[in-house]
């Protein structure tokens, strides 16, 4: 029997031999168990270790470097002693710390230096205040010679990629953080850029962490936390986020540990909730009377009696602000460009039956579909862009998001990209949204996404609004050129009532509506002639009957208009049949990813796109069969969704096809049986 030759870690010996370069370097560094100081200690602590409990991450160095400009960079080390321990990535090159389902990978973080020093500084991602983090692995091992032999691995942790890290460079000591070098380190570090296809996996990824996060935490409250209705969870939600943001230099953060769970009236932990809240508020400077709305909403949630209770010295409401603050944290701290509380609102109603008619109208855009209807809208950064039943606003955050892409691609003077991104986010997004809680997590996904929230309005928007800018500029027409709409189908009109009162109220520009298809064949055939006596209907598109999948499960079309220009009778449509949109759809809850790209779905989305707007000759991976061109009558209103003309007459080649087929198959057929009968004969 072949007895494994067991292998001593020297671990002891890189760390005397790293700890050596410091303090030659004469570096304040901080040991395994010192205190270095109480908001990275405190960060440390809380966050889940590298075997998966709670509290205890101790790095086996820590410090803080400073640029010349005073800013902080903590810098956390973890070392280790066997050879080819250095780091663990995977098949994208980055560092592999979640499992293939998305959770953490333990035996990863536990193995490997880099990766668990990349661990360490996601603590710090999301329970400080600090955006950018260097994290070092060192390891080693002895030679045949006996001579130690060492690594080092040296990585960026930050918001800009996500807290996944970035390799910096190689080295061979750590001369780099000496005062006189790191100036240069750090410059070194902002050169550093991930791709755009980088930068989408990383959003990918994150993404379908943030889902099973979600789904863990709503499942915990939901088994766990009894009292609390669907609209008390998603206040809680929203209050736990906001109160936990924080101002550089204005507002701290709340922290688990500011609630006390106290009895004391006017100092209970939904009235230390409600305070930071109303301080946050205060320095963002939003309109007294949208602050006051957001604040009597969260506060009749924050400060009811049985959530405050104490119990066994802890409110209901500490033990859900921290688990809320565990599961979530991380990853609305570090900047992640997505619908955040569009996916926190179908997961928190996903819980819901869908009996009731106005409950199954909620149901919101996926993003990659709201990113397809920006696109078709045509939106760039100048545009003026609303949306009349913004749900969570996630059709607002995909069409922000491009406009800031198309600034920062477009615009290189810093100081003018920066007075674009703050008139994007202040005055070129308006949303209308009636439900409170909905309109709550707008308001909070936008909070979330850099403060694009001044516009959204809590009223009816086909009865109260006037067209005008809800704040800041109430006098003053919402100049809009783009309209992006998934209306409530309960609506008249199945919400084409919702299109005809936006395109209406718009000069020029461009639409793009996703609606259940029956309001383009019937069911909204009078909105429908009104709208194209001043409006021209593009393309209709056949979307997959599965998109909304777990929520709804209705046929639903995307209309594209062009606004302001009448429709006339021998203006061409693109209908499209979009049905295989490359992606596949499931409802497991325990899947790591309920949507597959099984087909090249993103250059199937890029064809649609192009298909929409140049026509035929863009023709790829669709065939005409999915795409064709052909005229609608203005004056129907029940014509819109059309399918491609398919010949089904039988032409004279396919007779002498047939034919000649069938005469192959006797033939062949009569050979078998002559052999077949000479065998037997034998």
């Amino acid at each position: 029997m072949k007895v494994k030759k067991f292998v001593q870690s020297i671990e002891p010996n890189i760390a005397d031999l790293a700890n050596g370069w410091l303090k030659a370097f004469k570096l304040p560094y901080k040991l395994e168990q010192e205190p270095l100081n109480s908001e990275i200690d405190k960060a440390l602590f809380d966050y889940y270790t590298k075997n998966g409990g709670a509290g205890g991450n101790r790095p086996d160095v820590k410090l803080i470097g400073y640029d010349k400009y005073k800013n902080p960079f903590p810098i956390l080390i973890e070392y280790k002693g066997y050879k080819d321990k250095l780091v663990k990535l995977d098949s994208y090159g980055q560092v592999e710390n979640r499992t293939t389902k998305n959770e953490p990978n333990f035996k990863n973080i536990n193995s490997f230096a880099v990766n668990g020093a990349v661990h360490y500084a996601n603590a710090l991602l999301h329970h400080t205040s600090y955006t950018d983090i260097i994290a070092i692995g060192m390891t080693g091992y002895k030679d045949e010679m006996g001579q130690i032999q060492h690594e080092i691995g040296v990585y960026y942790v930050s918001r800009s990629n996500l807290g996944a890290g970035q390799k910096i460079g190689d080295y061979t000591d750590f001369s780099f953080l000496l005062p006189a070098n790191f100036d240069d380190f750090i410059n070194k570090i902002k050169t550093l850029q991930l791709s755009q296809e980088e930068l989408d996996k990383l959003k990918e990824q994150r993404e379908k962490e943030i889902d099973l996060s979600l789904a863990k935490l709503n499942n915990d409250i939901y088994q766990n936390e009894k009292g609390l209705a669907e609209s008390d969870r998603v206040y809680l939600v929203a209050a736990s986020i906001i109160a936990t943001l924080g101002i550089p230099e204005k507002v701290t953060p709340l922290e688990k540990s500011d609630l006390k769970s106290s009895n004391e009236n006017g100092n209970k932990d939904g009235d230390i909730i409600v305070r930071k809240i109303k301080a946050f508020l205060d320095e963002k400077d939003i309109p007294i009377e949208k602050k006051n709305l957001i604040l009597r909403t969260l506060e009749n949630t924050l400060t009811t009696e049985n959530i405050n209770k104490v119990e066994n010295g802890e409110s209901q409401l500490k033990r859900v602000f921290t688990k809320i603050v565990d599961d979530l944290g991380i990853y609305y701290k570090i900047g992640l460009t997505t619908d955040f509380t569009g996916k926190l609102f179908n997961e928190m109603y996903g819980w819901l039956g869908f009996s009731q008619d106005k409950l199954n109208d909620v149901v919101l855009t996926p993003s990659y579909v709201a990113s397809l209807l920006v696109r078709l809208a045509r939106i760039d950064k100048d545009s003026y862009v609303w949306d009349f039943a913004t749900g969570s606003a996630g059709l607002l955050v995909a069409a922000m998001n491009e406009m800031l892409n198309d600034a920062k691609n477009t615009i290189k003077s810093p100081q003018e990209l920066i007075q674009k991104e703050i008139k994007i986010k202040a005055e070129q997004l308006l949303g209308l949204e009636l439900l409170s809680s909905v309109y709550m997590l707008a308001i909070l996904n936008m909070i979330l996404m850099g403060d694009g929230s001044s516009n959204i309005l809590n009223i009816d928007s086909i009865k109260d609004f006037d067209g005008k800018y809800g704040y800041g500029k109430k006098d003053k027409t919402f100049p809009a050129d783009a309209f992006i709409l998934n209306p409530p189908y309960s609506a008249n009109g199945n919400g084409m009532n919702f299109v005809e009162k936006a395109l209406n109220m718009m000069n020029k520009g461009y639409a793009a509506i996703i609606i259940q298809n029956s309001a383009g064949s019937g069911k909204a055939k009078e909105y429908n002639k009104r709208i194209l006596k001043k409006h021209t209907l593009l393309a209709s598109i056949k979307m997959p009957v599965d998109i909304f999948i777990g929520k709804a499960s209705v046929q639903t079309n995307i209309y594209v208009f062009k606004v302001n220009e009448k429709h006339h009778t021998d203006d061409i449509v693109k209908f499209i049949d979009f049905t295989n949109d490359g992606y596949i759809r499931t409802n497991r809850k325990k899947a790591s990813s309920n949507l597959k790209d099984n087909d090249r779905a993103k250059e199937r989305y890029d064809e649609l796109v192009n298909l929409v707007r140049f026509g035929k000759n863009k023709l790829d991976i669709f065939t005409e069969r999915e795409y064709h061109e052909w005229t609608i009558d203005p004056n129907n209103g029940a014509d819109w969704n059309q399918s491609s003309i398919i010949d089904t007459k039988p032409t004279l080649q396919d007779f002498k096809k047939t034919v000649s087929d069938y005469l192959a198959w006797e033939i062949s057929t009569l050979l078998k049986q002559n052999s077949n009968d000479e065998t037997l004969g034998k």
